[in-house]
């Protein structure tokens, strides 16, 4: 499994919800099933089925939480130095051929957003930028072709 950033907000955010599917989500599949099972015959019986469907997503999806929680790092936005691009970063950088300059966020892949300028460290642009200083041209193998961004500013 490859290495899981959040930030401290993300991760708590991820708690709760792991929270909430072990109690709450878990009560409301138990009633389902106990009402599904007052229809009758359990070999034909859909809501019975769906049920238990629902109960082993959510188990699955427990389990998947638990690990991401156990595994994820913590980024500490006080400990990044702002010499050198990092998860956690927040770059200015300029296309060299077309002159478009884009403020981006390097975050780990669970908080990926590119619309809002939150690109993955896993994702072509976020992982070639990692490492680089201000002033670097980094090239960048995306799925249009090759780019060339300059960094411009590291925060």
């Amino acid at each position: 499994m490859a290495e899981i950033w959040l930030t401290q907000e993300e991760f708590e955010k991820r708690k709760a919800h792991l929270e909430y599917l072990k109690s709450t989500r878990t009560l409301e599949i138990a009633e389902e099933l106990k009402i599904a099972r007052g229809f009758g015959d359990l070999s034909e019986n859909a809501e019975y089925d769906a049920a238990k469907a629902e109960q082993s997503k959510n188990e699955y999806d427990i389990a998947t939480l638990e690990e991401e929680l156990r595994t994820a790092k913590i980024i500490d936005h006080t400990a990044l130095s702002d010499d050198k691009v990092h998860v956690g970063s927040k770059v200015a950088v300029r296309n060299v051929s077309s002159g478009m300059e884009m403020k981006l966020e390097i975050v780990g892949s669970m908080a990926a957003d590119p619309v809002a300028g939150k690109v993955s460290n896993d994702s072509p642009i976020g992982g070639a930028l990692l490492g680089h200083s201000v002033g670097d041209t980094v090239p960048v193998t995306t799925p249009g072709g090759m780019i060339h961004l300059e960094i411009l500013d590291i925060h």
